[in-house]
């Protein structure tokens, strides 16, 4: 299925005149909607993708908010690690649910129109949310140096000062960095033709219908994003190597591949998340007449979608403690939610299966 798909993209790159809507009409007035198209040349996929979008979407939503409500109720899990984890959570539901949805419509019932401020404001939250993801990958990844490098002075050099530091630096950076460009795309006059060639309201999609030169916001966009991507990629390979050096010099085999594990589980998602995204960044400025349309597309939609699907099974589920408590969880509420006698056994289960060996 999946070389059936991209033979259609590579032979359909074309968009029918009627899906590129009316001649310009050289007006200075804002189009009250625009037209996701969704992703040009691979129309007749579109209801696979809908159910495929569907089911990593349900599972996105389901497992961090799983994530999330697990960290939230135990006390016992409340080391920084588990916090930057419950925040990933959160913006990834965040993310997903920016785009998600209205793909999921576009795919399945043709409802293609979005309306002005919707465009750009699901275009703030996409990038902001990303810029934010990416900042906290770069906190659990030194949480893990920290942890493994330094387990002796970890509590002292991550205290919760350090910790609201951290996010609240992330936060700021993403806005500080995303709100220009959302501001730089809606100022731009469009006067032609309101029919975005793509499958959300990506800005270089929606700044190039502008009739002035785009190019101002790409390439803040363009540099912006390698400052950001391009630093924190940086010291999360340093933080990862620093890691591998110290898990080599341990004497027990069983502790090393215990650590190459999670720390290869990490990567590959890291991984899954960054390639993607530049990728889609760097072909759309630079490889707009070589690569397809679609493939710009795809590569676009798969760094929303799928990095949060996995993220709870990657970061989540692997954890000893997140498992336990997990199941605890949803025996509690499934069997138990009328019995607080049944549940505090449950959680005492729960506690006692957290003190057996892996």
């Amino acid at each position: 299925m999946t070389f059936q798909i991209f033979r259609e993209c590579l032979c359909k790159v074309e968009v029918s005149s009627v899906m590129l809507g009316s001649p310009y009409n050289h007006t200075a007035e804002a189009p009250a909607t625009f037209i996701l198209v969704g992703i040009p040349g691979l129309q007749s996929f579109h209801l696979w993708l809908a159910l495929s979008l569907s089911t990593m979407y349900t599972t996105a939503l389901l497992g961090n908010t799983l994530i999330v409500a697990v960290i939230w109720v135990d006390s016992t899990l409340q080391e920084p690690m588990y916090c930057f984890l419950c925040v990933l959570a959160a913006v990834d539901m965040v993310m997903a649910s920016s785009v998600v949805p209205k793909m999921v419509s576009i795919f399945s019932s043709g409802d293609n129109a979005i309306s002005f401020n919707a465009c750009f404001t699901q275009m703030y939250f996409v990038h902001a949310a990303a810029a934010v993801e990416t900042g906290l990958l770069l906190a659990m990844a030194f949480d893990r140096y920290v942890a493994i490098c330094k387990p002796l002075h970890y509590k002292r050099i991550l205290t919760p000062r350090v910790m609201l530091g951290m996010s609240v630096t992330i936060i700021i950076r993403a806005i500080m960095s995303m709100t220009p460009l959302s501001w730089m795309v809606s100022h731009l006059p469009f006067c032609g033709s309101n029919v975005v060639l793509h499958s959300y309201c990506e800005h270089m999609a929606v700044a190039k219908l502008a009739c002035a030169d785009p190019r101002p916001s790409s390439l803040y966009s363009l540099i912006v994003s390698s400052i950001i991507v391009g630093s924190d990629v940086a010291f999360i390979a340093a933080s990862y190597i620093l890691i591998l050096q110290t898990v080599f010099s341990l004497s027990s085999k069983n502790a090393q591949l215990k650590a190459l594990s999670t720390c290869g589980s990490h990567v590959g998602i890291m991984a899954l998340y960054y390639l993607p995204g530049m990728a889609s960044i760097y072909v759309a400025w630079l490889g707009e007449d070589t690569v397809p349309l679609c493939t710009q597309v795809l590569l676009a939609d798969f760094y929303l979608i799928i990095p949060p699907s996995l993220n709870p099974i990657i970061y989540g589920l692997r954890m000893k403690q997140i498992r336990t408590q997990t199941w605890g969880l949803l025996i509690h509420c499934l069997f138990n939610h009328s019995n607080l006698g049944s549940g505090t056994q449950a959680l005492e289960q729960t506690r006692q299966l957290q003190r057996c060996p892996s």
